[in-house]
């Protein structure tokens, strides 16, 4: 198992359109395409090395997925980023993220677990970092990770949504956010609960992160 952040076409186990789908959507999430920004298929095309097709069809995923919008006669544009979305989208990862985390320390796999153990030593080696683009990328990473471990594909999907959501709120948000790294290191204990087999643990160590991330934006606004 990987830390699922893709940023270039490269798996040639995949289909182009999902390669595609992923390339974009990182790039979405991570705000390397800005909230607003008109999205030009021919340059798409030729950035990722690939045909119009399989960007077409990513594009249709990205807007069901709210990160890209389409307008007649106008075009496709990278969605705004709303602050008003924050307390809808922390109340469903208050509900889902605790619930991800108990299913991932009972099911997570002696491979997963061996995965998550690296991705944890990593984590506790950043401490102190000051690199918040390569934190987030991350802390990106290591959500999904968790979230693979569930092995539920539909709530999978939906863990993975809602966190590119709220990651691209704190995107917005992290030039003026100290102590990043302290916030991703929160994932340290979490990892290890999961390591461990902690169901109990795990989930209410998610919530205190969900609940953190909330209050650290809040801060902000």
């Amino acid at each position: 198992m990987r830390t699922h952040v893709n940023t270039e076409l490269s798996d040639p186990g995949i289909s182009l359109a999902e390669q595609s789908y992923r390339a974009l959507r990182d790039r979405l999430v991570m705000l390397d395409i800005r909230p607003g920004d008109p999205i030009n298929e021919d340059q798409l095309s030729s950035e990722l090395g690939c045909g119009r097709t399989p960007i077409r069809e990513a594009l249709k995923r990205l807007t069901s997925d709210r990160l890209v919008a389409a307008f007649p006669r106008r075009g496709t544009f990278a969605t705004d980023v709303n602050i008003a979305d924050l307390a809808h989208i922390s109340e469903v990862r208050r509900a889902l993220e605790p619930m991800a985390a108990s299913a991932a320390a009972e099911r997570a796999t002696a491979a997963d677990r061996a995965t998550l153990t690296e991705l944890r030593d990593q984590l506790d080696a950043s401490q102190g970092a000051e690199d918040n683009d390569a934190l987030l990328r991350m802390d990106l990473g290591v959500h999904r990770s968790i979230y693979h471990c569930v092995y539920n594909p539909f709530l999978e999907d939906t863990l993975v949504g809602y966190d590119n959501l709220a990651t691209r709120i704190w995107c917005v948000f992290a030039p003026r956010m100290a102590g990043m790294a302290g916030h991703v290191g929160e994932h340290v204990p979490l990892l290890a609960a999961i390591i461990d087999g902690d169901a109990e643990k795990a989930a209410e160590l998610a919530s205190q992160h969900v609940s953190g991330f909330e209050r650290a934006i809040r801060a902000l606004i």
